[in-house]
């Protein structure tokens, strides 16, 4: 583990990155101890207050406490972004299993997957939101179906390169069932790309999110996520450019830091990059 996490953390700004990731996450999880104050808690003699003291990031447009809005916020973000990164990469993976492993399905599920992909990805993503209805478990569901054919053309290409292997013939040799060989053969080999795409579709999720709520098809404003917080307080960003700011800035830290990670692990589990180094 130790030998792992060496040459994971080789490369100073992947270390930094997880730092600032790790902190992320501790507020989140401890929200309630690291910002007491309710987050939905208005006090309109309070409204676009500077940081001070009293309150460390400012308040909003209507006097609620910026800081404790930005900490839980990082609860409801991060989760619809683990969600959908879970859910994308389950899904992605088993997609491109079928697709890689067995000949006759590959071309028609392909055809899905491109044709899903041939949209960018915010514009499907609005369309899906507005077919199913804006709330938090339909924007995680309407990100999930765009990040998942992400991952199936990622498992697919490798599971036609793993297939052909000879451990796999010779699992077909003896005659392993199909379920055995793709779980215990094929599967364990695909892990290295699977984890790299869930690590960046994790940092995408949460700027879609953000994208989504600022255009307004994303989660309710009731709903303190980063992305609803830039939404509702764009037009108040001239005269007290804090609102916007801080959420802005935990978003970009956040899916950077994300996006370091992931090159980390990519350029750890990259055999071709370790030979190099």
């Amino acid at each position: 583990m130790r030998a792992v996490l060496t040459r994971l953390f080789r490369r100073r700004i992947v270390l930094l990155s997880a730092i600032v990731l790790a902190a992320i996450v501790v507020l989140a999880l401890g929200a309630t101890v690291f910002a007491s104050a309710d987050p939905n808690d208005t006090a309109v003699l309070d409204r676009l207050k500077a940081p001070s003291a009293e309150h460390l990031l400012g308040t909003d447009e209507l006097g609620r406490d910026l800081y404790a809005r930005v900490v839980h916020g990082a609860r409801y973000s991060l989760s619809i972004a683990a969600m959908t990164a879970v859910g994308a990469v389950v899904f992605g993976t088993l997609v491109g299993l079928i697709a890689g492993f067995f000949r006759r399905l590959d071309a028609p599920i392909m055809r899905v997957v491109d044709a899903m992909m041939s949209f960018p990805d915010i514009l499907l993503a609005i369309a899906l939101v507005a077919i199913l209805g804006p709330s938090l478990a339909n924007v995680v569901l309407a990100l999930v179906l765009v990040y998942t054919p992400r991952v199936a053309r990622v498992v697919r290409a490798s599971t036609l390169v793993v297939r052909e292997l000879l451990f796999v013939e010779a699992a077909r040799a003896i005659g392993a069932r199909t379920a055995h060989i793709l779980w215990h053969h094929v599967l364990p080999n695909l892990l290295s790309p699977i984890l790299v795409q869930g690590s960046f579709i994790f940092a995408y999720a949460i700027l879609a999110e953000a994208g989504l709520s600022f255009l307004g098809v994303g989660v309710p404003p009731e709903i303190p996520t980063w992305g609803t917080m830039v939404a509702g307080s764009q037009q108040y960003a001239d005269r007290a450019f804090w609102v916007v700011l801080f959420p802005g800035l935990a978003i970009i830290l956040t899916a950077l830091s994300l996006q370091l990670l992931g090159d980390g692990v990519r350029d750890m589990l990259d055999p071709k990059l370790k030979k190099a180094a």
